[in-house]
This record gives C-alpha cells, sequence and structure tokens, in this order.
C-alpha cells in the first residue's frame, strides 16, 4: 500500500515537466555546493552521475521531484527516486553514514511508495550525523542515464531551502541504438560471499559499475531470486545485499570469463570495507519505513520532540501568534533614514545594558551576547549601504540580518544555525522601535503549554512563568539560546516537533513529558491522574532538596563534601545563597574585563569583588585570576592574531604577558574584606614554575598590603600537563580545581569552537575521567583537596564518579545546587568508588553515560 503523504514543499512558477525536461528542487535546507566538494571521490569525481551537494542544517529529506521510490536502502541513509524512465535521482545522507546501521535514519516512505515534489521521504538526527559521520555533505544527482542529461540552474555556492530549483534532466538527443552483442557463448557465473561490512551501498555500487562498464558481456549480480544490472547502482542498491549474503555474479558474451573474474575479484576484495573476519559482525538490520511522516501524532495521542529542558506539565494548549512586522522597502532619504536606524540601535543597546544589569545567569549572557551582535559592524555596514541605495531604515536592517542568520543556518553545525534566532530576535526588536510598536507582554491564562513555530529569546523572557509550565515549538534544536533560557527558567521544553503541532486544537489538554520528549495530546483520566501524581511527587522532591540546601552537604555515610556555585556576578552570588551554596568555587572575573574598551580600574575591581564577599555573607569566594585570550579576547590588550589561539597566549600567559594588569588584580582581591575569605585560582597552569610566579606577586604584593596570613592560591587543572604533574603541583598548590571544560578539549585534541568536532566533545570520556583521577591521586599524595568547577560538576550523572575518584569539592550552577545536594546526601561512598572504578575501564563517553543511567536508576 503506498504511504500517504503530505507536500511541504510550497509550489513556484517553474515548471516540474517543461518541454520535457524535468526540474530537480532542493530536497533539504543548507548549503548549495558542488559535488566535487564531496570528500567521497565516488561522488566528487561523478562515478555515479552528475548532479550537486547540499551541506545540510534541516533534518528530513523531501522528494525533489514527482515520481516513485525505486530503491531505500536498509540504514535509511539513501533514497532513490524515479523521476521517468531513465531518469532516477540518488540523495545520500553523508558520507560513510551506512557505517552507522541505521541509527539517526527514520525513512517515512518504502520502495514503491508514489511520492509528490516535497514529499518527507528520510528524517535524520543531524546532531548524530555531525558527531559520528565523516560528513553530514549530501550529494544530489542523477545517475548516468543514456537519456537524460543534467543541466546545472546555478553555478555558485550558496544558501538553499526546501523547494529551490537545483538542476534540469533534458532529454538527450535521439541516436542510433548501438547493437547488443550477439556473441553466443556459454553462460559464466561464480558465487561468493559478500564480505563488505555494510552490504553494497552507493560507493561499492559505483565501483562496480565502473568495473563492469569496461566489458561488453551482458553481467548480473543476484540475490536468491533478485537480480541487479551490475551497470546500474539502482539495481544493485535495490538487491539489499548485507555481509554474509551469498551472491551470484553472472555473465555472458565475448569476454564473460573475464568479466565475472574482474567483478567478482573485485567484491571479494572488499574493496577497503570488508569486516573483520574475526568478528560476527550482524548485518545492519533494516530500518522499518514509518506509515506516516515522523511529524506525526501517533495512534497513542504522542507528538515527539526533541528535549530542551527537561520536566513534566500539565496544561491547556495555547498557540503564540506574532506576525511578522510589515516594512516598507523604499526610504525618505539616506539621511533621515540612517539617523532613524542609529536612533533605534541606540535605544535597543540601552535597553540591553538595562536588562543585563537587572538579571543574571544565562539570561545575562543571552543579553550580553545580543548586545555584542548589536555592535556589529558588518550589520552596521551591510544596512548602511543599503540605505544609500534607497532602502528604509528597517528594509536596510532586515537585510542586513536575513543574509547572516542564513549563513549561520547554512554552516551545517546545528549550533551555528540556532545561533540564527539571535539574530532574528534583534531584527525584530530594532524593527519594533522603528515602527514605534512596543512588544507588550506576552499574557496567557495560567496552566498554559505554549505552541508556536518558533521562539525567539526575548519572546521567551517576556513570558510569565507563573502561567506558562512548557512549549514545544515545531522548530529550534536542544542547544539553541530559548533551550538555554527554558533550562535555567526550569521550563519544561521539547522543540522540532514538526508540523504535526499545528493540529493540537487550542484549549485542548496536554502532557508535556520533556523527559520522555514526548506530547501527549488528549490524555484520558488514567493518564492524567498518573501525571497528577508524579508532578505532584517531583514538585515535593524540589521543595525538600530546596529545604534541605542550607544544611552543610554530606554523604549517606557522613563524609563532607562542599557544594559551592560558579560565579559572575553578585547577582549570581544571591541566587547561589538562596540556593544553599556553601560558597564559589569559580569566580569568573571575565565580566569585569570584557565587552568594554579600557581595563577596570583596581578601585573599581575591589568594589565588585567586596559586593560578592558581602553577597556570600563570609562563605569561602574562590577568585580565578583574568582567564581571557583564545576564545574570549579583549580590545585593549594587545595580542595579536594567532593561528591557533586555544594553545597561544590565554589564561595565566595573558598575565605574564601583562604583569600590571596581574598585579592590579590580585591587589584588588587582597583587599577584600575579611581577610582570608578569599581565595585565588590560576587558569592555565601547564607547570609549576607558573605557579612560583604567581605565588611571588601574591607574597609581594600581601607584604605591601601589611597582610600576615597566608593567602591561599590554587591551580586549575585544565591542560593534561598540569593533571599528570597534579603531585608536583600540589606540592606548593594549596588546593586543585579541575576545569572540566578545557581539560576535555585538550585531552581529546577537540576544539569546542570547531563545528567539525564539537559535537563529540564529552568530560564523561574515559580519558578525561582518568586525568581526573590522576589529579586526585596527586593532591591526596599532599594532602590537598581537589575540586571540579566544570560543567560535569552540574551534571548528575557525573557527580557520583567524580566523588568516587576522590573530588571532595563540586562547583555547580547555582539554580542546581539544590539537587547536587540532595543527590550527594543520598550516596554511600563505597558505590561512588566502585561505579568510578567502573567507568575508567569503560571504552568510550556513551559507555560510562550508559553506566552512570544504570548506577542512577
Amino acid at each position: 500500500m503506498e504511504a500517504v503523504l503530505s507536500t511541504t514543499a510550497p509550489t513556484d512558477p517553474i515548471d516540474d515537466q517543461a518541454g520535457g525536461s524535468i526540474v530537480l528542487h532542493a530536497p533539504m535546507q543548507g548549503w548549495r555546493c558542488a559535488l566535487a566538494d564531496v570528500p567521497d571521490p565516488v561522488f566528487a569525481q561523478g562515478m555515479l552521475g552528475a548532479g550537486v551537494a547540499i551541506d545540510p542544517t534541516g533534518d528530513t529529506v523531501h522528494a525533489p521531484c514527482d515520481g516513485t521510490v525505486r530503491a531505500l536502502q536498509p540504514t535509511g541513509h539513501a533514497v532513490t527516486i524515479a523521476a521517468a524512465e531513465g531518469a532516477e535521482v540518488l540523495i545520500h545522507v553523508g558520507v560513510d553514514t551506512v557505517a552507522l546501521g541505521g541509527r539517526g535514519f527514520t525513512p517515512l516512505v518504502a520502495a514503491g511508495d508514489r511520492v509528490r515534489r516535497g514529499d518527507p521521504l528520510i528524517r535524520f538526527d543531524l546532531d548524530l550525523l555531525v558527531r559520528e559521520a565523516p560528513s553530514v555533505i549530501t550529494p544530489v544527482l542523477m545517475l548516468d542515464s543514456d537519456l537524460y542529461a543534467v543541466s546545472l540552474l546555478a553555478d555558485d555556492d550558496g544558501p538553499v531551502a526546501v523547494g529551490d530549483p537545483l538542476f534540469t534532466l533534458a532529454p538527450k538527443a535521439a541516436s542510433t541504438p548501438v547493437a547488443q552483442s550477439t556473441v553466443e557463448g556459454a553462460v559464466v557465473a561464480q558465487e561468493l560471499q559478500l564480505p563488505l561490512a555494510h552490504g553494497i551501498h552507493a560507493r561499492p555500487a559505483a565501483r562496480i559499475r565502473e568495473t563492469a562498464v569496461r566489458f561488453s558481456a551482458e553481467i548480473t549480480i543476484s540475490k536468491g531470486e533478485q537480480v541487479a544490472n551490475a551497470r546500474s547502482p539502482v539495481a544493485l542498491l535495490t538487491l539489499g545485499a548485507r555481509l554474509g549474503d551469498t551472491i551470484r555474479v553472472e555473465a555472458h558474451g565475448a569476454d564473460a570469463e573475464a568479466a565475472v573474474e574482474a567483478v567478482a575479484s573485485l567484491i571479494a576484495s572488499g574493496m577497503g570495507e570488508a569486516a573483520d573476519p574475526k568478528q560476527a559482525t550482524p548485518a545492519p538490520q533494516p530500518v522499518a519505513a514509518a506509515p506516516a511522516p515522523v511529524s506525526t501524532i501517533g495512534a497513542d495521542g504522542k507528538l515527539a520532540g526533541v528535549t530542551a529542558s527537561a520536566g513534566l506539565a500539565i496544561g491547556h494548549a495555547r498557540r503564540l501568534h506574532l506576525a511578522e512586522l510589515a516594512v516598507d522597502p523604499i526610504g525618505v532619504g539616506a539621511e533621515e533614514e540612517q539617523a532613524r536606524l542609529d536612533q533605534a540601535i541606540r535605544t535597543l543597546a540601552k535597553r540591553l545594558e538595562s536588562e543585563t544589569v537587572t538579571t543574571s545567569g544565562p539570561r545575562r549572557s543571552i543579553l550580553a551576547a545580543h548586545a555584542a551582535m548589536l555592535e556589529d559592524e558588518g550589520l552596521a555596514d551591510a544596512a548602511r549601504t543599503a540605505i544609500g541605495k534607497g532602502a528604509s531604515a528597517g528594509h536596510a536592517w532586515r537585510e542586513a540580518i536575513r543574509p547572516q542568520a542564513a549563513a549561520l543556518r547554512a554552516t551545517g553545525d546545528s549550533h551555528l544555525a540556532e545561533r540564527a534566532d539571535d539574530m532574528l530576535d534583534l531584527e525584530r526588536r530594532v524593527l519594533s522601535l522603528l515602527a514605534g510598536v512596543e512588544d507588550a507582554p506576552i499574557a496567557f491564562p495560567p496552566d498554559t503549554i505554549l505552541l508556536a513555530e518558533d521562539l525567539l529569546p526575548s519572546q521567551l523572557m517576556a513570558l510569565d512563568p507563573a502561567n506558562v509550565v512548557g512549549f514545544c515549538v515545531e522548530k529550534g534544536g536542544p542547544t539553541s539560546h530559548v533551550a538555554i533560557l527554558a533550562a535555567s527558567m526550569g521550563l519544561p521544553a521539547l522543540v522540532a516537533t514538526g508540523p504535526a503541532l499545528h493540529g493540537i486544537a487550542e484549549g485542548s489538554m496536554l502532557i508535556l513529558d520533556a523527559d520522555a520528549g514526548s506530547l501527549q495530546t488528549a490524555p484520558d483520566a488514567e493518564m492524567l491522574a498518573r501525571a497528577h501524581a508524579l508532578v505532584a511527587e517531583r514538585r515535593a522532591r524540589r521543595a525538600e532538596a530546596q529545604a534541605n540546601a542550607a544544611a552543610p552537604c554530606h554523604m549517606a555515610g557522613g563524609e563532607r563534601i562542599e557544594v559551592f556555585a560558579n560565579l559572575g556576578s553578585r547577582a549570581d552570588a544571591e541566587i547561589a545563597v538562596a540556593n544553599g551554596a556553601e560558597g564559589c568555587g569559580l569566580l569568573r572575573t571575565e565580566f569585569l574585563f570584557l565587552e568594554r574598551e579600557t581595563a577596570p580600574s583596581l578601585a573599581e575591581q575591589t568594589a565588585e569583588y567586596q559586593g560578592i564577599a558581602d553577597a556570600l555573607g563570609g562563605r569561602s569566594l574562590i577568585v580565578r585570576l583574568l582567564d581571557i585570550g583564545g576564545d574570549k579576547p579583549a580590545p585593549y590588550l594587545p595580542i595579536p592574531p594567532e593561528e591557533n589561539p586555544a594553545l597561544g597566549l590565554r589564561g595565566i600567559r595573558v598575565g605574564f604577558a601583562n604583569p600590571q594588569l596581574l598585579e592590579d588584580q590580585i591587589r584588588a582581591i587582597l583587599r577584600v574584606q575579611p581577610t582570608g575569605q578569599c581565595r585565588i585560582m590560576i587558569p592555565m597552569i601547564a607547570s609549576l614554575d607558573e605557579l612560583r610566579r604567581v605565588r611571588e606577586v601574591v607574597d609581594r604584593v600581601r607584604a605591601e598590603l601589611g597582610l600576615t596570613e597566608p593567602v591561599s592560591v590554587g591551580v586549575m587543572i585544565e591542560t593534561p600537563a598540569a593533571a599528570v604533574t597534579a603531585d608536583l603541583l600540589a606540592s606548593e598548590a594549596d588546593f586543585l580545581s579541575v576545569g572540566t571544560n578545557d581539560l576535555t578539549q585538550y585531552a581529546l585534541a577537540m576544539d569546542r569552537g570547531n563545528p567539525a568536532v564539537a559535537g563529540a566533545i564529552d568530560g564523561l570520556h574515559p580519558a578525561v575521567l582518568r586525568m581526573i583521577a590522576t589529579t586526585c591521586l596527586g593532591a591526596a599524595r599532599h594532602d590537598r583537596w581537589t575540586g571540579v568547577c566544570g560543567g560535569l560538576a552540574s551534571d548528575p550523572l557525573a557527580v557520583p564518579i567524580l566523588i568516587g575518584l576522590g573530588v571532595t569539592e563540586l562547583s555547580a550552577t547555582a539554580a542546581l545546587v539544590p539537587e547536587i545536594k540532595a543527590l550527594v546526601a543520598s550516596l554511600s561512598m563505597d558505590a561512588c568508588r566502585a561505579h568510578a572504578a567502573a567507568a575508567l575501564q569503560c571504552r568510550s563517553a556513551a559507555e560510562v553515560r550508559v553506566l552512570a543511567r544504570e548506577f542512577r536508576a
């Protein structure tokens, strides 16, 4: 039975069958590039045919034309559409994605289905592919044909949306048929077991065809009763031949014997993809085609999405409707339009500054990021140029923003693509000011589960969390600023639910289970009762954790574990104290030094540090010395461009290069009262000599200030060098604190700012855990304590492992302190040590996380 599908691509004036030609449209959104850019010679060298490639930013493959699904790979990573007799189009998602064995792919159609242009064919997990596949660049090509030729509609690279025209298939001029070989001769055949680890997929099919066309004999490959022409990659793909299958290579004609020998030998060689004979590698299991697109409310009433913020909520569906602001494209004069735009930008900059002062945590960081974007000279120049050509201020601003947002979405990196939402947020806020339209508070009745196509950060921050108990959006991603905000607000949220969200009736009852990544529509009385009971139970647990948060943290057996908070402002300190933080394990002093033209004065620094110390009410305050450079530059410091900033002038090296800056900061810290509340922590240490150089400055300034008590100076363990020499550092440092974010990127040689590898970075990698274990052992040798102030300290899955390794201080996100303290109180030291020992024996971060989930359960 044919799948029932709905067309999602918009219609356009291009006739798909004009003049006998067939127009092929973009099957996914992303960045169009040449087929030669695909990092696989089978595609790049045109072995399979001509076409283009797309670096995707979406998660769905759509039909590029009307046709029939000719073949769908069992692993779901590639599909072939027969557009007409002799015109077959292959869409192959990523490179070597067959090796995933179906993980990350959900076919929405089956072989033989009729499809219309724009129908969804395959849903894929872009985050997983970016992490685990060599490349996500997707070839879209017409398989070699005697009847049609490919004619590209554009030669330049650039962004494409689903449905944009890519190329045409034009009928070739009729030619005199070539007589088929009629040479008599016996049939030559050879049977063999398929040695290819991933079966016959696109690359082996291309290699087989390349060999077969060198012979005049007719060559077939069969599996059971299925027979495929060896010169047809599509036919070969339809065999579904997998590792271990018995196949038969058969030929007849003048050179049949040589043809069979060549093709069989090629297949037997494994073509570089032979399975390890020592391992019983199972064939990949076929991924069943879904009876309907993924963005569908199932028979059980559930709609799936991606978890952006965990939690459970019960409420009524309410929609957010915000029409795009209308903008007159023509200006009244360049001078007047430029003045209007400048004034709107200045007004928004002041508002962002005011909002930043009155908020903290992720909200503050996001507002700061928006302020930095607003000052982008490239945007200003682009808008100025458009105004000079006659555009209105609003149209010029939109024309400056949209290409930048499109470029972010087209990078192929989902995290960067999600930053496009921030650009569009800035667009809307500036346009509102230009139009004299103030964004009114977004009000909804109590127990609202908000449904929207997408949300901008400013819109989410304008919601009343007392009434909105959760939200679901069609678009978005789990690392967007909206997702980060939702988590900081404790608001359950799903993203990427797809267009099926439109089908939910306004006011209908919903259960949003973000933990499970699902939205339950039309729940019955029993479902509601269970959900209400679970919500009440969780609320009680949170209340209990909050009520007990002020008490010192001890494990179930009485062992003392300090739970501190990471801070970046006085407002953060107040929140941390309210949540039971026992001190500050990391004060990020960069907030004083960045986003300004000159360094802060000694008096300004002293006042800021004193204010935070006062807010902590005498609790310990660990101040990290300035950690800039690399991905956090300051305009007033002479740091020249570096080929690899992460391995250049950053952390304490910047202090050594600017001794007065280092001395002023240490002096400001030592002026804080009461004396001894502040401890100093040195970032990016790589040797004992660096610790000694900082200690000399501390001792000299301490003497100048007349302080008699010694000052506690510790080091951050962020480099492999520091981890493996932790015993040497601990001989002179007062404490060691592991910065897991940087330690992870340096240990794994993966730049967290590089989208090509950032998705694979995980602090629970066994290599990172072993470095933490080495650090704890080195510190214990000199009776020094080890803390963790990086992201792992806020991860409930990581906390038991860290404690088992020997960590005795955790500095977490302020909002999570009650949860972390409650978790620690439930743990026994023996269990944590056994758990940590098991984690050190795992072979990957994924294995560690599976182990951690089992331990937590």
